[in-house]
Formats: structure tokens, C-alpha cells, sequence
């Protein structure tokens, strides 16, 4: 089964709310305008329940195939959030918002999986139920776990949950899945370093958090090289590096370092934590200072199920032919891994081709690829519920 015929004829209805979208970004839970035209349109295609607001601003359709003799359901899953990135891509349809952008490719996730609803509202070619999912604040805010806190797991009956993510790099039309760890958790600390500010010319009246906090940046980095399995994923990431001055000749009291964590496995991410504190507590508490250690648990790891890995490659062999099934696992983190920990099912990359990539303010989404991700998403549908 290649790409359905039914998308290549939707394709300039689809690719234009694409475009609508990317003209008018909007960041996190403030997806209003977006959540708006979402619901309106799944109203448009004859969805038989639309509710908006869960998880805050998220939009969630239910569509019902032509029977229903085993109860069966399932849910795909699109984001709908941009960044706050400054767009420098010069396309015609360019964001009309300065300082935000959709460099995420948010905007054709939301468009894919609005083309699948309205053919599958339009055949209702399987035995069973579609629920179709569109979820804010991916980017950071956790809207997927703010979806399933507001119960829409168990509210619409989800049994298995699906989702799709753009890729540059990978050709389009192609996809890349794998079982197990997909994404990495993305864990958040902070550690304030205090010491006693003074006059930079009399560093010894001093205890010198510049220095204090640079031994812990540097001390940091023996948990991935020295602390942990090489055979074992983890980032450890200082990115930030505030003092409360910017004077050139004043030894601050204090010093913020601010950073990610990024694991594969909880033990590794449970040990980083705990090591962090030993760290940074160990090295101040030797130059004469002290460091407070704030450390905050974020998206947990993106876990494929074997079983459902399977079943997603199959649709997307179905659909183009070119699956890799053994894509290496990425550290970047999706918070779609909330829905993964409450239902079985998978996440699986389709290639967005030689673009800039995800996050820069040239990237663009590739409206070709449109077509294999809303068969993707369709298929999922028909593969798993097929007509009785």
C-alpha cells in the first residue's frame, strides 16, 4: 500500500493549513488560536465528539469506524506549540510573530494528523475507534502530561497510542523507528554556589565563586567520562553561568549554574542526581564555600513498545517501503513519553530531507512529506482496527 491517493488530492488543502499555521505561531499553553482552528475543522470533517481544554488547551476528536465489534481503540498524537526563535527561513508564509517561530515542525505534525481525520471521518474504513489527539506545549511545558493528568486516557478508552515526529536528515518519505529507548529523559538542575564576595584585587579576604563554580563545571563532566558505563547513554550539560555582577573587579557572592541531564535508563538517571549533589556540595565545600543543588525530573524516557514498534514499521513499510528499523536513539527528549507510560504503542521519525535542523531558525518543515505522514497515521488506524 503506498502513499494514499486520497492525500495527494488533499495535499494543497493540507499544505495550507500548514501554512497558516507556521504564519501564526504560538508558544506552550497559549495555543489558542490554533486549538480554535483544530477543533473547527475536525467539526468541519464530522468528527462525532470534539471536546476542547484538556490539558489546558489541548483539542481531542473521536472518530468511530463503520463498526465497532471489539471495542477497540486508538489514538494518534500531533503537537501543536512553536518556539520562541526568531525565523529566518525568508519563505513567503514566514511567522507574522517576531520571536516566535515554528522551527519544530509542529505545524505539519498538527496538519498531517488534521488530513488523516478528515479521511478517516470521510471512510470510517475500520471496526473500532479513532481518537485523535492535539496536544500543546511540547516544548517544554508538558502538555502531554498535562493531558493525561486531566484523564483523557481513560475519558475516550485509549488502549494503544501512537505519534510522529519530522526528521531532517532522513529523506523524505522515509521513516526511522526502533524498540525500547527511543528519546532520552530530560531532567533539569540548578546550583547556587555561595562564597564571599570582595574586591577583586584582594582575592585572599575572599572565597572566590568564580572559581568555586568553574571547578564544579569542570568536575561535572567525570560523571559521563569516569562515573558511569560507556555503554550507558548520559549528557550532563552546564548552560548557564550567572554571577550576581557583571563588574570587572568584584568576586561575586554568588554564582547560578543552571543545566540539563539527559539518560537512557532510570538507575543511570537516579545515580546522575545524586552524584550532581555530591559533586557540587564536595568541590565548594573544599574551596570554603557551600552549593545548594535543585534538581527537577522533566520528560521521562520515550519508551517504544516491542510489540506496537512493529506494528507501526509494518504501516510504514506500507506506506513507503524505506523503514529503519534500528535508528540509533537521540537525546533529545518528548514529552509524548507521558502517554507511552499510560498505554502501549510507539513514536517513529519520517524524514524531513536535507533541511536545516530542528530548532534553528532556518529549518522549514517539507510540505512533500505530507502525504507518507497522514498515511502513516491513517494506516495506523486501518492496520489495528481493520474493517470487519
Amino acid at each position: 500500500m503506498p502513499v494514499k491517493n486520497r492525500f495527494a488530492e488533499l495535499l494543497p488543502e493540507i499544505t495550507a493549513w500548514r501554512r497558516d499555521f507556521h504564519e501564526h505561531p504560538e508558544l506552550l499553553f497559549d495555543v489558542h488560536r490554533t486549538a480554535g482552528k483544530v477543533a473547527v475543522l475536525l467539526r468541519e470533517f464530522g468528527c462525532d465528539e470534539v471536546v476542547e481544554g484538556i490539558g489546558r488547551t489541548g483539542v481531542v476528536g473521536v472518530i468511530k469506524g463503520k463498526t465497532d465489534t471489539k471495542g477497540r481503540v486508538i489514538g494518534l498524537r500531533a503537537d501543536m506549540d512553536a518556539l520562541p526563535i526568531h525565523e529566518a527561513t525568508g519563505v513567503a508564509y514566514s511567522s507574522k510573530t517576531p520571536g516566535k517561530m515554528h522551527a519544530c515542525g509542529h505545524d505539519g505534525h498538527t496538519a498531517m494528523l488534521l488530513g488523516a481525520a478528515k479521511y478517516l471521518a470521510e471512510t470510517r474504513n475500520f471496526d473500532g475507534t479513532a481518537v485523535v489527539i492535539f496536544q500543546p506545549a511540547e516544548e517544554g511545558g508538558g502538555g502531554g502530561r498535562e493531558m493525561v493528568r486531566d484523564g483523557m486516557i481513560e475519558r475516550f478508552g485509549i488502549q494503544e497510542v501512537y505519534g510522529m515526529h519530522n526528521m531532517p536528515g532522513i529523506p523524505v518519505g522515509h521513516f526511522a523507528i526502533r524498540p525500547g529507548a527511543m528519546m532520552a529523559a530530560a531532567d533539569q538542575f540548578e546550583i547556587t554556589v555561595t562564597g564571599k564576595g570582595g574586591h577583586a584585587a584582594k582575592p585572599h579576604d575572599c572565597i572566590d565563586t568564580t572559581l568555586v563554580a568553574a571547578h564544579i563545571v569542570i568536575a561535572l563532566q567525570s560523571i559521563a567520562s569516569r562515573n558511569v558505563d560507556p555503554l550507558k547513554q548520559v549528557v550532563v550539560s552546564v548552560c548557564t553561568f550567572r554571577t550576581e555582577t557583571e563588574a570587572h573587579n568584584v568576586i561575586p557572592q554568588t554564582v547560578l549554574l543552571r543545566g540539563t541531564v539527559r539518560t537512557m535508563d532510570h538507575k543511570v538517571q537516579d545515580f546522575v542526581e545524586a552524584r550532581i549533589k555530591q559533586i557540587a556540595e564536595g568541590t565548594a565545600l573544599a574551596h570554603g564555600a557551600t552549593a545548594e543543588v535543585k534538581y527537577q525530573h522533566g520528560y521521562p524516557v520515550t519508551m517504544n513498545a516491542s510489540e506496537n514498534t512493529e506494528y507501526a514499521a509494518e504501516v510504514a513499510r506500507e506506506v513507503s517501503g524505506q523503514v529503519d528499523t534500528d535508528t540509533p536513539p537521540l537525546m533529545g527528549a518528548e514529552d509524548f513519553s507521558f502517554m507511552l507510560n499510560e498505554r502501549p504503542g510507539a513514536y517513529i521519525f519520517l524524514g524531513n530531507g536535507d533541511t536545516a535542523m530542528v530548532h534553528h531558525p532556518a529549518y522549514n518543515f517539507d510540505d512533500n512529506a505530507i502525504p507518507f505522514g497522514s498515511s502513516w497515521y491513517a494506516g495506523m488506524v486501518e492496520s489495528r482496527m481493520p474493517a470487519a
